[in-house]
């Protein structure tokens, strides 16, 4: 993925020198004593975030073939990650505190949107995060098949769980490396069976196309793997240097995960012979057994436990963040935002969002998790609303990175995904659009019923007011031009 030159946008004024009082405010709680995020885990949490490895993208190839597969995981992050991601860069680094897309929202339609927000983003990405300790249960029952059912799959469900919130409530730094340790592992089998296919490669094979094109399965699987870009923006505040760090992170993110996607897609579709029918999910293990021998196949599929374990244990701590991010806007009670004393997480958050997913872990939901899609769509579209409507309210606002754009190349930027999120929205059942409203309703009802606490005191909350007012002073200060 070549977008390097779209994110290395100017920063006229030092990050440094303008959001400094910014950052000080909305962290409130997190302190300067502890240990941030520096540029190389970041970069490995963004893209367990999003990816975690090329597991997933086989229902690219069964549902239109080869060709169309490459096609889509080549032009895909141009017109959907590589706009995401621009816009994660430019707000995260303009109001660089926990909460991202909630603080955004917030800022430009007010507290009742940043609520919303918050819900269809929490929702999606708690579904989202159920699904990982049941695929890790899959896996290991691949070579342990007791795991497969009854008291040893729970006992194995619970135990990732737990462990995993152990290490998030260890900090973010923690997690972090572990994040590089977990990707190098997962990666480096795809490399292998790449390097070891070259000369096994037929290119012909490339331009295979299936009989009975999914169109709608296809969408799906190119949507679901290589979205939540914006997921980091939850822990913006516990980033070093956010200003320079984020662009940075997200360029190398994008770009590791646009190419960890396609080099292998290349390499088994060009060397193994079969018809795009037999690409399920999982086949990556079998590709790499035909390519280079059962020890390969194997080691993929460990690489997949290994995947699971990272991509769970980002999105805990982007939703953890995201809580506390709320908390201190004042959209949630106070106690979101309570922090451990010896490693300054947000422990309530931590073991409350670790709760949910683990309950959900327990269920069959192909329903729920369509939902969670349209949910994030929601809130995507509202996002990019925000994006807009920041450039044209508040010029001033100072944004250390920016994308180089003026206004109508930002919108035009903000067009092309949002119609395809109505394209994938506009496709969803009935059933889908049942639940997402049954949610959304439900976020409403969150609101309106932390409002009715706050004004009769009977749960403490934070003066959200105290964050806002900050990136007031902060625009007043320094002048911007759309």
């Amino acid at each position: 993925m070549t977008q390097e030159a779209h994110l290395g946008g100017d920063a006229p004024v030092p990050a440094k020198d303008k959001n400094a009082d910014v950052a000080a405010v909305v962290t409130t709680g997190a302190g300067g004593g502890h240990n941030k995020l520096s540029l190389v885990p970041l970069i490995f949490l963004i893209f367990f975030e999003v990816a975690g490895g090329p597991y997933g993208a086989e229902p690219a190839v069964q549902s239109a073939g080869p060709l169309y597969a490459l096609l889509g995981f080549l032009i895909f992050p141009f017109i959907w990650a590589i706009p995401e991601a621009l816009v994660t860069a430019e707000l995260s680094t303009a109001m660089p505190g926990n909460g991202g897309f909630v603080l955004w929202a917030d800022r430009a339609f007010g507290p009742f949107s940043g609520s919303l927000m918050g819900t269809w983003k929490y929702v999606s990405g708690a579904i989202n995060g159920a699904a990982f300790p049941a695929l890790c249960a899959d896996y290991l029952a691949r070579v342990a098949p007791a795991v497969e059912g009854g008291a040893p799959r729970v006992a194995t469900i619970v135990v990732f769980n737990v462990a995993l919130s152990f290490l998030n409530y260890t900090g973010l730094t923690v997690v972090g490396w572990s994040a590089v340790g977990l990707g190098i592992a997962s990666l480096s089998p795809f490399v292998l069976m790449s390097g070891i296919a070259i000369p096994k490669i037929r290119p012909h094979r490339w331009g295979g196309v299936a009989a009975d094109k999914d169109w709608k399965l296809f969408f799906n699987t190119l949507f679901w793997n290589l979205n939540y870009w914006d997921s980091v923006s939850t822990m913006a505040g516990e980033v070093e240097r956010p200003g320079k760090t984020l662009p940075k992170a997200l360029v190398a993110a994008v770009s590791m995960t646009s190419l960890g996607y396609l080099l292998p897609l290349m390499a088994a579709t060009g060397a193994v012979d079969v018809a795009p029918e037999a690409w399920g999910n999982g086949f990556f293990a079998d590709a790499a057994g035909m390519i280079a021998g059962r020890w390969l196949k194997y080691w993929i599929e460990v690489g997949a436990v290994l995947s699971s374990i990272g991509l769970y244990s980002a999105t805990l701590s982007s939703a953890a963040f995201q809580l506390l991010g709320m908390a201190d806007l004042g959209l949630l009670p106070r106690v979101f935002a309570a922090r451990a004393p010896i490693f300054n997480t947000p422990w309530v958050s931590i073991v409350a969002t670790s709760a949910i997913t683990l309950g959900m872990s327990f269920f069959s939901f192909n329903n729920i998790v369509a939902a969670a899609n349209f949910l994030y769509s929601l809130g995507m579209l509202l996002e990019f609303a925000a994006f807009i409507w920041l450039r044209v309210k508040r010029p001033d606002l100072s944004r250390p990175y920016r994308i180089p754009m003026r206004l109508p190349g930002a919108v035009a930027l903000c067009l092309v995904p949002s119609a395809f999120l109505v394209f994938v929205m506009a496709i969803a059942g009935w059933k889908v659009y049942a639940i997402s409203a049954a949610f959304t309703a439900a976020g409403v009802g969150v609101y309106y019923l932390m409002k009715f606490c706050k004004a009769r005191g009977c749960l403490r909350f934070s003066d959200g007011d105290d964050e806002r007012a900050a990136y007031q002073r902060q625009g007043s200060r320094n002048n911007g031009d759309v």
